[in-house]
């Protein structure tokens, strides 16, 4: 129904892939339709990123709890939005922006205003009888995404000596994404082979990725090569290799200093480290670099991307948080050419697909993200194919909240049949 007004609003306290609290919405319009949302939770931050309301009662999940962002749910969020059109969403994701009043959405919390954000798009869609992927990205929205596979795990996300937080297999040479799918997976499944072989660890991190402590950051990128080798696949033509140094875990200053703390490769300045990147780059299949350098170093980002830019897609995560006001600030000075869309970074749909909207009017790519405490929602996955951003990463081949995504992924593809697409540019 066109005119369906949102009937009822409210939250509750679950947990994510961490264990921790997060929040989950449900919202009924009154129409009958009812819909359900649930809210990730990140490790790897930007400052500047909207804020997640925790109680900070140390009586309780050491701190983490959500109660007041549900209660912010049930006595205010929910009570302003009642008896508007679930259709509009733009407005009813700016009545909540405005209702919070801060810059990061401090007062009432992003995981509060998201999780009604998300439940207010999936009731619209279920409302319309349309996925939500077409509801989101138009009749038109039908190119899946190609997955960036995480398979190693390092930094924060991890409990080894690898200073790299992520390092992805990216089928890019796959016809179709169940096809890809099943390039990354059984590459997974080889690289877990060739660890036990070297007596390595095939414990998985906070996204599925395996480990392992390591001989050095590369020893990661010459592993996984054999893993793509081991699994009958091509490196740099069936299966790229995609990086996300989160280099804010080993930031010094956040202005250009390094210290290679995990792995005791030592101190660096981001002129050593974009030196490292080059000669990786020019010796592995490497197509995408995420946050090479600190959130603050956005000198060192510009030479970067002057250096590599040309080559592989540069993404900003921490430093462009999924804000425009960031984003613009990046287009205006090259300092990347793909921005990281992560939904929770911002705290609504409407300010995400406003991320998604700019990077594309400049030219840039737009890497769509999961966090690393996650749930089973599968909202991401219809997000990103509404996009149309082209790859997608949500963890590993393993962990029920990052399989929930790709199995998703799997039904969009059937039901979409013959008019599917799939193409990594």
């Amino acid at each position: 129904m066109i005119n369906a007004k949102i009937s009822s609003i409210r939250a509750m306290e679950i947990l994510d892939s961490r264990g921790n609290p997060t929040v989950r919405v449900f919202v009924e319009l009154d129409d009958g339709t009812s819909s359900v949302a649930s809210v990730p939770s990140g490790a790897s931050t930007g400052e500047n990123e909207a804020i997640e309301l925790r109680d900070g009662d140390t009586s309780r999940y050491a701190g983490k709890g959500v109660l007041q962002a549900v209660a912010n749910v049930n006595d205010q969020l929910g009570p302003q939005l009642i008896g508007m059109n679930v259709h509009q969403q733009p407005l009813i994701d700016r009545a909540m922006v405005n209702l919070d009043g801060t810059a990061n959405k401090s007062k009432l919390g992003a995981n509060a205003i998201l999780g009604v954000s998300m439940a207010v798009a999936r009731a619209a869609a279920l409302s319309s009888g349309i996925p939500l992927y077409q509801y989101l990205g138009g009749v038109g929205a039908r190119r899946l995404t190609v997955p960036c596979m995480n398979i190693i795990n390092g930094g924060e996300h991890a409990d080894n000596n690898v200073d790299i937080q992520e390092f992805m297999a990216v089928p890019l040479g796959a016809p179709t994404f169940r096809e890809g799918l099943r390039y990354v997976s059984e590459t997974f499944h080889a690289l877990k082979k060739i660890l036990q072989d070297r007596g390595l660890a095939t414990s998985v991190g906070d996204e599925g990725g395996f480990a392992p402590n390591l001989s050095s950051n590369e020893d990661a990128i010459e592993t996984i090569i054999q893993a793509i080798e081991k699994a009958g696949y091509k490196p740099g033509v069936d299966i790229a290799i995609a990086v996300d140094s989160a280099a804010n875990s080993f930031a010094v200053d956040m202005q250009g200093s390094y210290d290679l703390k995990w792995s005791g490769a030592g101190a660096m300045q981001n002129d050593d480290l974009i030196a490292m990147a080059e000669e990786w780059v020019s010796k592995y299949p490497i197509i995408l670099w995420e946050d090479p350098l600190a959130e603050g170093d956005w000198e060192g980002f510009q030479k970067f991307t002057r250096r590599l830019g040309g080559k592989i897609e540069v993404v900003g995560d921490d430093n462009f948080v999924t804000n425009t006001q960031y984003i613009h600030r990046g287009i205006e000075e090259g300092t990347a050419n793909s921005a990281l869309i992560k939904l929770n970074q911002i705290g609504t749909v409407t300010e995400a697909i406003e991320a998604v909207r700019m990077c594309r009017d400049a030219g840039w790519r737009y890497f769509i993200s999961h966090r690393s405490g996650e749930t089973e929602d599968t909202f991401l996955a219809d997000f990103a194919v509404a996009m149309d951003g082209g790859h997608l990463k949500t963890g590993s081949a393993c962990r029920g909240e990052r399989i929930s995504k790709y199995n998703r992924l799997l039904e969009i593809e059937q039901e979409l049949g013959k008019e599917a697409l799939y193409y990594w540019n």
